[in-house]
């Protein structure tokens, strides 16, 4: 009989190794192992729409701040006309600080702006919606021209940014009023500006040209 418990005793524990031998297999095979079945999965798809919508987000984003940025804070525009020669030339582009002026920024007799169109200007094309011009008078100020030169409240204005030997004409004796800027482009002969269409409201003001960018040999910060 002895025999035949050893017998089976080996064979149980044959089957013990076994079961073990199963159990081990099946533990080493956890979820999401690359087996013939699951190999099938596109990985590769997931993937890629993964990447397609991280740079999504990106770019949503980017278009996001570039048009807070250009809204709010900083904008460039294009010189059309030679009204602000020599000080800038036709083609030059300009960046125009916004937010500034928004917030209540300080506008300076000398101030290069941008401004939009007057709505009773007839003269300058239609095509034009925006002007960049110097401040000369400001608010509650008199302003006139005498012997080519101009007076600010009956006192010569000094204007360093000129050419030497310009001539300004053209100004009637008058007083700006509250909330209004006198306008005029650094080539006073050739300059459709308030001597023609009046001080413009600051309403109508864009924001303060800070520097020319183009061409890049001529950037300059004013």
């Amino acid at each position: 009989m002895t025999p035949d418990t050893d017998n089976e005793t080996d064979a149980q524990e044959i089957l013990t190794v076994r079961d073990n031998r199963t159990m081990s297999e099946s533990e080493c095979d956890p979820i999401g192992s690359s087996s013939p079945e699951r190999s099938s999965r596109p990985a590769g798809r997931v993937s890629i729409k993964r990447r397609l919508m991280h740079w999504g987000i990106i770019i949503l984003i980017a278009l996001g701040v570039a048009f807070t940025v250009r809204t709010w804070v900083f904008e460039t525009f294009y010189i059309p006309s030679g009204s602000m020669e020599p000080t800038l030339m036709i083609g030059d582009r300009i960046l125009v600080d916004k937010l500034s002026f928004q917030l209540g920024g300080h506008i300076a007799t000398g101030d290069i702006v941008v401004f939009r169109r007057p709505p009773h200007e007839t003269i300058i094309p239609h095509s034009i919606k925006y002007l960049v011009k110097r401040v000369i008078g400001l608010p509650g100020e008199t302003i006139s021209s005498h012997g080519g030169q101009v007076y600010i409240n009956g006192k010569l204005l000094h204007e360093p940014f000129l050419p030497k030997g310009t001539i300004t004409t053209g100004i009637t004796t008058q007083k700006i009023p509250p909330g209004h800027y006198f306008m005029m482009g650094d080539n006073r002969e050739d300059s459709e500006d308030s001597r023609f269409f009046g001080p413009i409201s600051g309403s109508l003001i864009v924001g303060k040209v800070v520097a020319r960018i183009w061409p890049l040999g001529a950037f300059k910060i004013f």
